[in-house]
């Protein structure tokens, strides 16, 4: 088996939007009279809006409704993304050494489409053969069906993608789909496990270290 192609996650994973995400967030929730901490970083960081907007609604025990609530801070959160968005460092260099190899590459993110169209202004379109956004699939991250859908679009195999995650959402999602997991922390900590290898940057990989990810056969 030979690795046939490298799933992306979005944000902060290829460009650094956690904190702006967690700005967004931290915005709306001062309005509703409520200040982020850390406590609410596994309810923020590597969610889809709908979990935040009831996480919101749970520590606030506001009355407002779920998809207002959810649309507000989308609405932020893309705000803050056009006027603000910064790749990672090691992101292009690595998207362009695997161009280089000819090796696919997807984006498979949780934020809207609209979302991830920004952020493509910035990364460039054309360094990916496929993109997935949350309007995309029935359910996002941590359900596997984002980096299924990925999968299913490119003509492969789960087990022969590697998928490049920040969070332990991500990380969670890429593998209840089946697939090798790179990840590289941005603001929770991951800690190794089988099939899954951690790196401080994307810096530290390459082409070649994506490739040993997928298992050879026997």
């Amino acid at each position: 088996m030979t690795l046939a192609a490298v799933l992306f996650d979005m944000d902060g994973t290829l460009v650094d939007t956690e904190d702006v995400w967690w700005q967004a967030v931290d915005d709306i929730a001062r309005g509703l009279g409520y200040r982020l901490t850390e406590r609410d970083l596994p309810d923020v960081l590597g969610r889809p809006v709908e979990h935040t907007a009831d996480h919101l609604l749970r520590v606030t025990g506001t009355g407002r409704e779920r998809a207002a609530l959810a649309a507000e801070l989308d609405g932020r959160f893309a705000e803050l993304v056009e006027r603000d968005i910064r790749p990672r460092p090691g992101a292009l260099a690595l998207l362009d050494a695997l161009r280089a190899q000819r090796l696919t590459t997807a984006l498979v993110s949780a934020s809207p489409r609209r979302v991830v169209d920004m952020v493509l202004r910035v990364l460039g379109r054309d360094r990916f053969t496929v993109t997935v956004s949350a309007d995309d699939t029935a359910r996002t991250k941590p359900a596997p069906d984002p980096y299924l859908a990925a999968a299913r679009l490119l003509g492969v195999a789960p087990a022969r993608c590697v998928a490049v995650e920040d969070t332990p959402t991500g990380v969670a999602s890429a593998e209840a789909a089946g697939c090798q997991v790179l990840a590289v922390p941005s603001a929770v900590p991951i800690a190794a496990a089988p099939g899954r290898t951690v790196l401080r940057s994307l810096e530290e990989a390459e082409p070649a270290l994506l490739r040993s990810l997928v298992p050879s056969p026997r």
